[in-house]
C-alpha cells in the first residue's frame, strides 16, 4: 500500500515516519507475544514481566493513536486521492494493535495457571509458538521490503498454521475427562494473531479494496 501512495508522489518524511511507527508496533507486538508465551509455556513468572508487558501494550495503543492523527494531517495536506489508502492503513494499524491484545490475552491466561495437558501437548504448543514468533519477525521485513513473492509464501504458511489451530481446538473440545480449556484458548489466541498477521501482509500483494481477502483457488 505504501508503494501505491508513493506512486502518487507522496514521498515525504511524514509518510516514512508513519511507516516506521507502524513497523515498531509490529515489533512491540512480537515482544508481548514472546514474553506472554514464555510465561504460559516456559515457566516465566508472570509477575516478573507484568510491568514491561503492560508498558509495551500502552506504547502500542499510543502509537496507533499517533498514526491516526498523522494520517488525518497527511490526507488534509495531500488531498482526497490518498484517502482510500489512508483509511485502509488505519485498518492495518488496528490489526497490529490487535496482535498485541491477543498476545496480552496469552499473558492473562498464564496468570491463571491453566492445565495444558501432558508434556507432548505442551511441546506441540511451544513448537507453534516458536514458528509464530519467527513469522512476526518476518512480517516486519516483508512489509518493509514490500516483498510480493515472500508475502505469498508467508500467507500460505500462515494458512497452514491456522488450519492446525482449528484441528487442535476440535481435538481438545472432544476430550471429556479433562479440562482442556487452557489448550483451547491458547490455540484460539494463536489463530487470531495469525489472522491479523495475514491481514497485514495481504496488503503487500492485494489492491487496496481487497485487503484481508485472498484470491480463490481454482478447484
Amino acid at each position: 500500500m505504501f508503494e501505491w501512495l508513493k506512486s502518487l508522489g507522496q514521498q515525504d518524511e511524514g509518510l516514512e515516519q508513519i511507516q516506521n511507527e507502524f513497523l515498531q508496533m509490529l515489533e512491540d507486538g512480537r515482544h508481548i507475544f514472546d514474553a506472554s508465551s514464555n510465561a504460559l509455556l516456559g515457566g516465566t513468572n508472570p509477575s516478573v514481566i507484568h510491568d514491561d508487558l503492560f508498558d509495551t501494550d500502552k506504547r502500542i495503543n499510543k502509537t496507533e493513536q499517533l498514526i491516526r492523527r498523522q494520517m488525518v494531517v497527511h490526507g488534509s495536506i495531500h488531498g482526497s486521492q490518498t484517502f482510500p489508502a489512508l483509511l485502509v492503513f488505519m485498518s492495518l494499524t488496528k490489526d497490529a494493535e490487535r496482535i498485541g491484545d491477543f498476545a496480552k490475552n496469552l499473558y492473562e491466561l498464564a496468570s491463571w495457571g491453566p492445565y495444558l495437558g501432558n508434556q507432548e501437548t505442551k511441546n506441540e504448543m511451544a513448537t507453534l509458538k516458536n514458528r509464530i514468533s519467527k513469522l512476526l519477525i518476518k512480517a516486519r521485513h516483508l512489509y518493509e521490503e514490500q516483498d510480493t513473492q515472500g508475502a505469498r509464501a508467508f500467507l500460505n504458511e500462515v494458512d497452514e498454521h491456522k488450519r492446525l489451530c482449528d484441528q487442535k481446538v476440535q481435538e481438545f473440545m472432544g476430550i471429556k475427562d479433562e479440562n482442556m480449556s487452557g489448550c483451547v484458548l491458547t490455540y484460539r489466541f494463536y489463530k487470531r494473531i495469525l489472522s491479523h498477521l495475514s491481514n497485514i501482509i495481504s496488503s503487500v500483494i492485494m489492491p487496496v479494496d481487497k485487503l484481508g481477502y485472498r484470491p480463490e483457488k481454482s478447484a
